[in-house]
């Protein structure tokens, strides 16, 4: 492209640049010619046709890429053409900019995406009082060597923490050594880690046992343990008691579990208040959220270590209460039970992850289930389901992923679940979509909008819900938890800023119409209705 006419060692950049500045005003050095243009080039750039073929293929890319949701790709598009229409007035060009960029200040989706960077920064600080330190954490053993426990051994071992990586037997270990080691490959690969940081960060994970016959003086200088195990109460206990019998007194004890409460892990415990929850998304080292979760008795201190901790390994921490399924999860129930309630109304898998995308989710609900895993999609619908969401668990029929279990269609994992994957490839086939076939009892011939409005107000009334009854702290905790937890919409800001935009009172009409049609599932809680009421907004 002839932009760059020199490539120069960083430890030589100024001497190279003064000589350079030197030789171009003494005229020892020339300035280099623009490069010329290819005969297609010219035809592209220089020309009413070629231009005309360049910006068709430029907007296609922009709405392959934002699916049209974004307004700004389009504007800075509009201000090259201005710019390249008008060559030399130059005030006339900036003007255009100007004036796009006021209204892009202007739009809903500037604002959101505001809220969203200022609620990041306000997540960067623990809310447990000035007065309250964090623990100094050096040594982070992580107990399973699976698919979570070793992206979260990665997570912390890039950062700089020594880790104790320890899982039953050799097998299991190496396992999840492969696992981070093929991660780190990737990004030397794409040059997103250097060799010397490959290196320092591979020495800092240690492999541990239980044939190894060092692993409880290991465990005895740790100064938290990080279990992640299978979501089994009574083995969690287990490990609890395990690592209070070897590691010192001051080390802090987190279990990753996206469901069982916190609470009942700590149950029976010699140190309780070193207790709490860290909650982990998968796959750990793309996903940014973690959610901190005290249980009554966890210490300030305990907590402030648990967000510190997390907010070095790159994660931005939400503080939840500890109820069945937190507070990301516990939305995710009711929009999981809405999708078999669609495919009963006739909806295919192909348009539900379709709506859900073009409503802004990176991913739709078929698809979503596939990668987090069949089993534990229906893990999760199916312990909410016998919780405390009463009706709101309701709509749905949630055998159907119980019998895909039954199956071995897993998702992803399995190569099987609602896809079928080959290589990077899926496609939904006869098997399935006769499967899915038996579970429709009328085509109701949804439009795409009543698609995603069912499925969103299931999310979004689960998430006004946890803050009434003060699962979490403010709407910012919430618009980030469902963000960076499940992908929910970044141009809307998140379900609080998305609920003032439409309207709560529209909102509430809407939900309330839903009731009457389908069943009292879609009843909106009582928060809602307040603030319908009231017209109260979420966000000032």
């Amino acid at each position: 492209m002839g932009l760059v006419d020199l490539v120069v060692a960083q430890p030589s950049l100024e001497a190279v640049a003064i000589q350079t500045a030197q030789g171009l005003a003494d005229g020892s050095i020339q300035k280099s010619k623009p490069k010329k243009k290819s005969l297609v080039n010219r035809f592209i750039e220089d020309t009413p046709p070629g231009r005309m073929i360049m910006w068709k293929k430029v907007e296609e890319m922009v709405q392959k890429n934002t699916n049209g949701n974004y307004p700004s790709p389009l504007a800075i598009i509009e201000c090259v053409k201005n710019g390249l229409e008008h060559p030399s007035d130059w005030d006339s060009r900036f003007k255009f900019e100007r004036e796009q960029f006021v209204k892009l200040a202007e739009t809903p989706e500037s604002e959101g995406l505001i809220g969203i960077f200022d609620g990041m920064t306000k997540m960067k600080k623990h809310p447990f009082g000035d007065t309250v330190k964090p623990l100094q954490v050096k040594k982070v053993a992580v107990m399973g060597a699976g698919l979570m426990g070793a992206g979260i051994a990665q997570v912390t071992a890039e950062k700089g923490y020594q880790v104790l990586l320890k899982d039953r037997d050799d097998a299991a270990v190496a396992r999840g050594q492969d696992y981070i080691l093929g991660n780190w490959d990737k990004k030397l690969k794409r040059k997103r880690m250097t060799k010397y940081k490959y290196n320092i960060s591979s020495t800092n994970v240690v492999p541990l046992t239980d044939e190894t016959e060092s692993w409880k003086r290991h465990f005895a200088g740790a100064d938290m343990v990080i279990e992640a195990v299978f979501e089994n109460l009574d083995l969690k206990r287990q490990i609890v008691q395990q690592v209070e019998e070897v590691a010192p007194e001051r080390c802090i004890f987190a279990t990753n579990t996206s469901a069982i409460p916190i609470a009942d892990v700590a149950q029976g415990a010699k140190r309780p208040e070193n207790i709490v929850g860290m909650h982990y998304f998968s796959p750990v080292p793309s996903m940014p959220l973690l959610e901190i979760i005290p249980h009554e008795g966890t210490s300030d201190s305990t907590k402030a270590t648990a967000f510190a901790v997390g907010t070095k390994q790159g994660k931005t921490c939400i503080v939840v209460k500890d109820v069945p399924g937190f507070y990301v999860n516990r939305c995710l129930g009711p929009f999981l039970v809405e999708v078999p309630a669609l495919i009963r109304d006739g909806v295919s898998l192909e348009r539900l992850d379709k709506a859900m995308k073009n409503f802004g989710m990176p991913v739709g609900p078929i698809t979503l289930a596939d990668e987090v895993g069949i089993d534990v999609a229906s893990h999760v619908a199916k312990f909410l389901s016998n919780a405390d969401l009463g009706v709101r668990m309701e709509g749905g029929d949630i055998s159907l992923m119980e019998n895909m279990i039954k199956k071995g269609w897993l998702g992803r994992k399995s190569g099987q679940g609602f896809y079928t994957y080959k290589g990077k490839k899926k496609t939904i086939n006869s098997e399935i979509q006769s499967y899915v076939k038996d579970f429709v009892v009328a085509d109701l011939k949804l439009k795409e909008k009543e698609i995603q409005d069912r499925m969103v107000s299931r999310f979004v009334n689960e998430a006004a819900k946890c803050l009434e009854d003060e699962i979490i702290a403010d709407p910012v905790v919430g618009d980030i938890g469902l963000v960076f937890g499940i992908g929910f919409a970044p141009f809307r800001g998140g379900p609080f800023r998305y609920l003032d935009n439409v309207g709560v009172d529209n909102y509430v009409g809407m939900m309330n119409g839903f009731a009457e049609k389908y069943g009292p599932q879609f009843e909106p809680c009582q928060l809602l209705k307040d603030y319908a009421v009231s017209g109260k907004k979420f966000h000032q």
